[in-house]
């Protein structure tokens, strides 16, 4: 009988102990995050590793908004790359835009900058399986000094089967935006929330009081 209790016990610590591990995210934060008062995060534009624009443009929106609801007032993705843009104005044939955090931070006005990368969104076929996979690394930069203030890293794999290519395809398709949610969603839970955070996303009003 206590041999049997020590079993289960063991067995219990395993599993917990394999449990955290699988849903640890790896992240990192400096000790002094909350005494830096970091409000306005910039978005720069995702580093598109997959070579796919149509989902870059999703994961930053969905970064954006998750950034909101984490009490970080919503700057306009339009109105940074119009900044970043007239900045490259002046260099003919289409110059490429610096996005270093301290050019950002001096266009903007902002505490930070949030980039992206896009390291995978892809589908794999194998007969009437599937794997969906997205994976995305995140740091985010002092807009004053361009020091890392947070990082993090975070792939999903979804795996489908059905008996038909094209009903397949279908699945996969729309499996990367519940994903895509996933994967930021895990990710961010390891940056602290924003000073507007209370329980809800701040108004939308208090971007356009304090960045001008």
């Amino acid at each position: 009988m206590n041999h049997t209790l020590k079993a289960g016990v063991v067995l219990c610590l395993i599993v917990c102990v394999v449990s955290g591990c699988a849903s640890r995210i790896p992240h990192g934060v400096v000790s002094d995050y909350t005494e830096r008062g970091i409000r306005l995060i910039a978005l720069a534009p995702v580093d598109n590793k997959a070579e796919d624009p149509q989902a870059a443009r999703l994961l930053r929106v969905k970064v954006l908004e998750a950034l909101y609801f984490k009490g970080y007032p919503r700057i306009p993705l339009d109105m940074i790359d119009e900044r970043l843009a007239a900045e490259c104005s002046p260099n003919p044939g289409g110059a490429v835009c610096s996005t270093a955090p301290e050019v950002i931070g001096k266009l903007l006005g902002v505490d930070a900058v949030m980039y992206c990368s896009l390291l995978e969104w892809k589908t794999s076929f194998i007969g009437v399986y599937a794997t969906t996979t997205v994976s995305v690394a995140f740091e985010l930069k002092d807009a004053g000094t361009g020091a890392t203030l947070w990082n993090s890293r975070n792939s999903i794999a979804e795996r489908h089967y059905d008996f038909t290519r094209k009903r397949l395809e279908l699945k996969a398709c729309q499996a990367y935006e519940p994903a895509v949610r996933q994967v930021i969603e895990e990710a961010l839970s390891g940056l602290p929330d924003g000073p507007d955070s209370a329980g809800g996303p701040p108004p939308e009003k208090s971007f356009w009081k304090f960045w001008q």
